[in-house]
């Protein structure tokens, strides 16, 4: 690369940094003087020029400074190497704040409000879906001597507990026995195949001659978890920070609309797959066109190597882009840290 291209991509460092800082048209003598670029106002008037024949910058007026364009974002995202990294204050900050969770969801949604208030723009993360997690324990607790608790636990945390009404009394026995029957079906499975197996659970103890207290529990208890691992949603979000976007996006209407909609919000997730990666889609890069007027970053968190769920920031195009990134990162590797027990 010839000094003068190195040169170029400097000053376009610069537009994209102080356009960012100041959301103002940057002029050639100010990237002098804000920059220290040891080369005359000229010379950075000349490099802006071809920048902004190869769409890199662009002009809004013919006597004001000039701004980045989408190529422009996307050459500096590019060329981040090196992102600062958040002090240690500031990691022990977030840390503090998501160990003190309940239960995973309340981890997350302390995370989307977490990180809606660290970058200032809307966030938003999707609860673990269904295919990848797999059950840890279902407990049952008699309340009374015809209604059960049941709570069914997965190991990526989620906890749902539903009321079973029994059509009479079962003994402290029975309710042994019916979390250890279901028990034996349903632990280590994913939620798919805990589902198919509890299908089958009432006739095969039927057809080991069970107790009819223990047939009439299994029937109910069954009916009612497939109506858990079935009927509920795999794919929840939980958002925060939209009205951050009252100011920088270009398409306010139609971004607030899409974040609304779980069908789109849930696509511009699904490239969140891997972990420790962050993806940025600037403007129309994005596939969606309602949020081709902002800029969103992405990336996932999970458990054993596994992503269970996408997390990320949806924002201006002007965002501060290693800002966000590394928070983005920070926060997705934290969850992870909590979905371990570290």
């Amino acid at each position: 690369m010839s000094a003068a291209d190195e040169r170029r991509q400097a000053v376009l460092r610069a537009i994209v940094a102080d356009y960012i800082a100041m959301q103002e048209p940057v002029g050639s003598k100010a990237l002098v003087e804000r920059h220290a670029i040891p080369v005359s106002s000229a010379t950075i008037r000349n490099d802006m020029a071809v920048l902004e024949r190869e769409g890199y910058i662009a002009q809004p007026h013919s006597s004001s400074g000039r701004v980045p364009t989408e190529l422009g974002y996307r050459a500096f995202v590019d060329a981040l190497h090196d992102v600062k990294p958040l002090s240690s204050r500031e990691r022990h900050a977030i840390l503090d704040f998501l160990e003190n969770g309940v239960d995973l969801e309340d981890v997350l949604r302390r995370s989307v409000q977490l990180l809606a208030k660290v970058t200032n723009q809307a966030a938003v993360v999707q609860l673990p879906t269904l295919d990848v997690t797999r059950v840890k324990h279902c407990e049952v607790v008699a309340l009374s001597p015809s209604r059960l608790l049941l709570v069914l636990i997965t190991d990526s945390g989620r906890v749902d507990q539903r009321n079973v009404e029994l059509a009479g009394p079962i003994s402290a026995d029975g309710v042994v026995q019916l979390r250890d029957t279901l028990n034996a079906v349903l632990v280590g499975k994913t939620m798919a195949d805990a589902s198919s197996s509890l299908a089958s659970l009432a006739a095969k103890v039927r057809a080991d001659n069970a107790a009819p207290e223990i047939v009439a529990a299994v029937e109910h208890a069954t009916a009612v978890l497939i109506d858990t691992l079935v009927e509920t949603p795999s794919d929840r979000l939980i958002i925060a920070g939209a009205a951050n976007l009252s100011h920088g996006v270009g398409d306010l209407h139609s971004v607030i609309g899409a974040l609304e909609e779980q069908v789109v919000v849930l696509k511009l997730l699904a490239s969140a797959q891997e972990l420790e990666q962050v993806s940025v889609r600037i403007g129309r890069e994005n596939e969606e066109e309602e949020f081709s007027s902002a800029s969103i970053v992405t990336t996932a968190y999970g458990s054993g190597g596994a992503a269970l769920g996408g997390l990320g920031v949806v924002g201006p195009t002007h965002m501060d882009y290693p800002g966000t990134i590394q928070k983005v990162a920070t926060v997705a590797r934290y969850i992870s840290r909590v979905l371990r027990g570290e």
